[in-house]
């Protein structure tokens, strides 16, 4: 018996900011505001004093990405976005790209959205 696994390619998936994931743009820095709501992160709040709401500062290339970052864009919708606005200054871009998403991932800012086939 075999299975097939379906591949999925990033640049065709759309990241979508999760609920306690808020970007900030007032003031001089941009920023994201992550609450934490985890059992032992609320703990740790309640107990040991600690901030309910961690602030993250981006760059400019960070706070791009993450504006576009609502479902709506793909990761090559956002890749084109960021050459037109940034041009070289964003390259590598792809890799670079991919990488900050990963990051965002793996700290749980982002789900992802697939796109269906013809969406276009």
């Amino acid at each position: 018996m075999s299975r097939t696994r379906e591949i999925a390619n990033m640049l065709e998936m759309s990241p979508c900011l999760r609920e306690t994931v808020v970007l900030n743009t007032s003031g001089s820095t941009p920023a994201v505001h992550v609450s934490r709501t985890g059992w032992l992160e609320r703990l740790s709040i309640r107990f040991l004093h600690q901030p309910a709401i961690i602030r993250v500062e981006l760059d400019s290339l960070g706070n791009h990405v993450l504006q576009h970052c609502d479902g709506n864009y793909t990761v090559q919708e956002i890749a084109d976005l960021l050459l037109e606005r940034f041009g070289r200054e964003a390259e590598p871009l792809i890799p670079r790209l991919v990488r900050f998403l990963q990051i965002v991932e793996v700290n749980g800012w982002i789900q992802w959205k697939h796109q269906s086939i013809g969406k276009h």
